[in-house]
C-alpha cells in the first residue's frame, strides 16, 4: 500500500510540475539536512566541536546558549565555514535545481546557509526572510550596516584550537566597527536583527506573484517546513495558494504534511523526505529503491 501511495503521489507531483508556468521552491531545515546538513547529527557535532561535545553539548542549535566569547566565536567559525562557505557543490540542491530550471521559478527559504544560490539558483531570485551566515552585525544595533562574515571566519580559524575549541588570540574576536560593541550572526533571533539587506528580495518576490496571470498555473513546492517558525515558510506557502487562482502547493514533509482543510483539490501532502522525492524525479530509475524509505 506505501509503494502505491508513494507511486501515486510521485505521478501527481510529476504532473503539478509539468503544468505549472510558474515555481515558488519554499523550503526550511528539513531540505538543508537532507543535503548533509543536519544540525541534530550528534556524530558530525562530536566531530566538529570535540570540545562542546565534552561540555555535553550534542547538537548544532546553539543561538542563546551561554559560552565565554572565545568559545562561542570557535563555534561560529567552525559552523559557518562548514555549512556556509563548503565550495563543494551539493548533490541534492542541484538536482532541485535541474527539476524546475525551465520554469520562471522563485527561492523563498528560511535557510541562512546560501546552498539555494551556491548551487545555480538565481541569487537575484531568492529572499531569506532569516537572514545569512555569510553576514554579521553590531549586537545593540548601532546601525543598519552588516559585513561579511567570510574574512571573519578566515581570521578566527587561524587563530582557533580544535582540541579546545577555542579561539587563542583575543586580539582576533570580533567587535562592532562602528561602536565597539559586541556582534552578532546577521541571523533572525529578535528584534535586533537587521533585515534591510533582504527587504529588497522580498519586494521583487512580491511583484513577480503580484504579475502572475490570474490563468496561469503557479506550483508552491515546499520542503521540510515544519512548525518551529510556521510563520515564515508553512502559512505563506498556504496563504499563496488561497490566493492566486491558479495556484497548487506540494507540501513535502516526512513529519509533518498535513494541510488546511480549505486547500482540498488544490495542495498535496507528501510524506517524504525532499532528497527521496527529488531523487524519484530526477532519476526515475531509482524509483524502486527510493519507494522503500519513502514515510521515513
Amino acid at each position: 500500500m506505501r509503494d502505491k501511495q508513494a507511486a501515486g503521489d510521485i505521478t501527481a507531483v510529476r504532473a503539478w510540475l509539468d503544468e505549472a508556468d510558474h515555481v515558488l521552491v519554499t523550503a526550511g531545515a528539513g531540505l538543508t539536512a537532507a543535503a548533509g546538513y543536519d544540525y541534530g547529527d550528534t556524530g558530525r557535532f562530536k566531530e566538529l566541536f570535540p570540545a562542546l561535545y565534552r561540555l555535553g553539548l550534542r547538537t548544532r542549535y546553539m543561538v542563546g546558549v551561554p559560552l565565554p566569547p572565545e568559545l562561542l566565536w570557535g563555534y561560529w567559525a567552525v559552523h559557518i565555514s562548514d555549512i556556509r562557505f563548503d565550495p563543494r557543490p551539493n548533490r541534492l540542491y542541484q538536482d532541485l535545481h535541474a527539476l524546475v530550471k525551465d520554469k520562471d521559478t522563485w527561492v523563498m527559504t528560511s535557510n541562512v546557509d546560501a546552498l539555494f544560490a551556491r548551487n545555480a539558483f538565481d541569487p537575484e531570485r531568492i529572499f531569506t526572510p532569516q537572514g545569512d551566515y555569510g553576514r554579521y552585525q553590531c549586537a545593540i544595533p548601532c546601525s543598519r550596516q552588516t559585513w561579511s562574515t567570510k574574512p571573519l571566519v578566515e581570521q578566527l580559524l587561524k587563530a582557533y584550537d580544535p582540541e579546545t575549541g577555542l579561539i587563542t588570540d583575543p586580539e582576533t574576536l570580533p567587535h562592532c566597527a562602528n561602536c565597539g560593541a559586541d556582534v552578532e550572526i546577521n541571523v533572525r533571533t529578535g528584534p535586533e536583527f537587521v533585515d534591510d539587506s533582504y527587504l529588497p528580495a522580498a519586494d521583487r518576490l512580491q511583484d513577480w506573484l503580484n504579475a502572475i496571470p490570474a490563468e496561469h498555473r503557479l506550483l508552491v513546492l515546499e520542503f521540510g517546513a515544519g512548525f518551529n517558525t510556521p510563520g515564515v515558510i508553512r502559512r505563506p506557502g498556504e496563504h499563496i495558494t488561497r490566493h492566486l487562482p491558479g495556484a497548487r502547493l506540494v507540501r513535502v514533509n516526512p513529519g509533518h504534511p498535513d494541510l488546511p482543510s480549505d486547500l482540498t483539490g488544490r495542495a498535496l501532502p507528501v510524506a517524504a523526505r525532499a532528497d527521496h522525492l527529488i531523487g524519484t524525479l530526477t532519476r526515475p530509475s531509482s524509483a524502486t529503491s527510493t519507494y522503500g524509505d519513502y514515510c521515513e
